[in-house]
């Protein structure tokens, strides 16, 4: 029979081979760990409040601290008071301090739930694709790493000090690794100690593990038709993108620049914030879709077995998307200069039709995209002073950078006088040689007169005063609807130093929704956000359009950031301006569209049935 001291001196060996085990599980999982002197390219993640972060954008800190969060990791709780007190020391002194969540089983609102709950007053850094945190190779909830702008490099990485620990903790820290990396980094100085072995909770990265599968990822069914359904309508002969998607063999040219912009979020160009509203032109990949691309590329970009479908992607393009318009209204051309500033055009065209019509669309095809920025249309009655008299006025669509012709919502048009004039507001660039730009806008009919009269509003300030050198200024424009309205879509506008817009309905109750959130504008996609359901707005409904500017120099689009910033037609200058379309609704529809959005009860209430 086995002794006592046997059986003890067994267990202890069994108890040490297993610990030997754990230990080098525990290597391995830490051995790809983020690590000092690690290059870190740029991406683009929005945080849990909305707001959008570049990360080459802050090139002008002197460092950027990024503690990787996760909810419910103990070791994050406890270590968020001391990462707290360091932004509070140091964020005066040049260095950005930020959470990162690449956790699955964390979403937006969990996350803000745990920001609320342990009073995190700092931005958290949304990876809902996990590319970034693959990539940034974390292992663990907890650790820190600190990256150098002048490198792009990680200049620490590991604890915040060395005070916690699973299940531990000592009421003082002995070594206070962050801080003194930050000192050295702020003062100029080489940071002593670059890494430590992190403390905190695993991170589960799936996609790791499965990097030889994908190499087996499709190109011709999996990746070649996300191309054409998101991507080909742009990157084709003709077409506003810069090269054309013609075969497999130009993807994988292009294949390192499209894992850039889908990183940093400038392709596919869609803004809105998706955590507000639906809408049906969104052209945005979905987080499975960004990563099944970007892993394929990260394999190799492999051509794999099949046919090409771009090979068999349509070629002959329409000159009009909506086809053959009903007319065609030439605009007057212009000649644009190889260099200089051109002042906004004005050019009036009678409307050659001899009968009224109901207009259900309208499209505009440049004669240079590259010269032509955008083009405003609208029709009246001339004054005396030789424009568009101001009462008789009326919009018409028009042409932005990244536009795609839309039919005006069903059952709505825009009636065209006979006797029309129309006006088109007409911005040039000139791109280092002279141009030559005939544009054209074709016009499409009703059979018949619509149910609806398309109308709207646009918000505008022309008071706006944007400092120099300032990352945020925020200014608005508000107006009350007198009436009940179906609003369709949505339109923000700034300049180059546009940085974030959003659009808030105030209702006569007090209630508040944001019906689109924009954080990251760019000012070479200006996009109408097309409502995916129309939306009743009751009259006494407030609408609020804000915009954020970035007017400092790490803004690469800023034409001078050490100017105060005017509103002003010329790109240079700046505007605060949004416009939506709607349609009036009838009491009978106003009851109908609330008993839809609100239920019974209000819809009662408001057609004067409530008790």
């Amino acid at each position: 029979m086995e002794s006592t001291i046997q059986l003890s001196t067994r267990l202890k060996k069994g108890l040490a081979t297993t610990a030997v085990t754990l230990s080098a599980f525990a290597f391995s999982l830490q051995a790809n760990a983020i690590a000092a002197g690690q290059s870190i390219e740029n991406f683009r993640l929005n945080d849990h409040a909305g707001g959008s972060h570049e990360l080459y954008r802050l090139s002008d800190r002197k460092a950027i601290a990024v503690l990787v969060q996760g909810n419910g990791c103990p070791i994050v709780r406890n270590a968020m008071p001391r990462f707290k007190e360091l932004r509070d020391e140091f964020a005066e002194q040049g260095v950005e301090f930020f959470l990162l969540n690449s956790n699955l089983q964390d979403n937006r609102q969990s996350i803000t739930k745990e920001v609320d709950g342990f009073a995190y007053d700092m931005p958290v850094l949304l990876d809902d694709s996990q590319l970034i945190g693959e990539a940034l190779d974390l292992v663990r909830t907890g650790e820190v790493f600190v990256v150098d702008p002048s490198t792009w490099k990680v200049a620490y990485a590991g604890l915040v000090d060395d005070r916690l620990n699973y299940e531990s903790q000592k009421k003082t820290a002995n070594n206070h690794y962050l801080r003194d990396a930050l000192a050295a980094m702020v003062a100029g100085k080489t940071v002593q100690v670059a890494q430590t072995k992190p403390v905190g909770c695993l991170i589960n990265f799936p996609e790791k593990k499965l990097a030889a599968q994908h190499a087996k990822i499709s190109y011709s069914t999996d990746i070649a038709p996300m191309l054409a359904k998101n991507c080909v309508s742009c990157h084709r002969s003709g077409g506003i993108g810069s090269w054309a998607m013609t075969e497999y063999n130009m993807i994988r040219g292009f294949a390192p620049m499209i894992r850039e912009v889908v990183r940093t979020q400038r392709m596919p160009p869609w803004h809105a914030d998706p955590h507000y509203g639906e809408f049906s032109n969104d052209r945005s990949l979905t987080v499975a879709e960004r990563q099944t691309l970007v892993h394929w590329i990260e394999a190799g970009a492999p051509r794999g077995e099949g046919d090409d479908p771009l090979l068999k992607a349509r070629q002959d393009w329409p000159e009009w998307s909506l086809g053959e318009p009903d007319a065609i209204v030439e605009i007057t051309p212009h000649e644009v200069p190889a260099t200089g500033t051109v002042p906004y055009q004005y050019q009036f065209v009678k409307n050659p039709l001899d009968e009224d019509v109901w207009v259900r669309a309208v499209e505009i095809i440049p004669g240079d995209r590259k010269a032509l920025h955008h083009v405003i249309t609208s029709f009246g009655t001339m004054n005396d002073k030789g424009r568009l008299d101001r009462r008789s006025r009326r919009g018409l669509g028009g042409y932005v950078p990244g536009a795609i012709a839309e039919e005006f919502p069903e059952g709505t048009g825009t009636l065209l006088p006979a006797g029309a004039t129309f006006q088109f507001q007409m911005h040039y660039t000139s791109y280092g040689k002279p141009a030559t730009d005939s544009s054209r806008m074709g016009i499409y009919f009703h059979k018949k007169k619509p149910e609806h009269v398309l109308s709207g509003l646009v918000l505008m300030n022309t008071k706006i005063n944007i400092p120099a050198n300032s990352d945020g200024h925020t200014e608005m424009a508000s107006r009350v609807i007198d009436k009940d309205v179906l609003l369709y879509s949505l339109l923000p506008h700034a300049h180059f130093r546009g940085k974030a817009m959003e659009f808030r309905a105030v209702y006569a109750d007090g209630k508040e929704e944001v019906l689109l959130s924009v954080p990251n504008y760019d000012f070479n996609w200006q996009t109408d956000y097309i409502l995916d359901e129309p939306k009743l707005l009751p009259a006494g409904t407030k609408i609020v359009h804000t915009t954020a500017w970035d007017n400092s120099a790490t803004n690469p689009a800023n034409p001078d950031a050490s100017r105060d910033v005017p509103w002003g037609e010329q790109s240079w200058d700046e505007m605060l301006f949004g416009s939506i379309t709607w349609r009036e609704v009838t009491p009978a529809e106003k009851v109908a569209l609330l008993q839809k959005q609100s239920g019974v009860a209000e819809a009662m209430t408001a057609a004067g049935g409530g008790n």
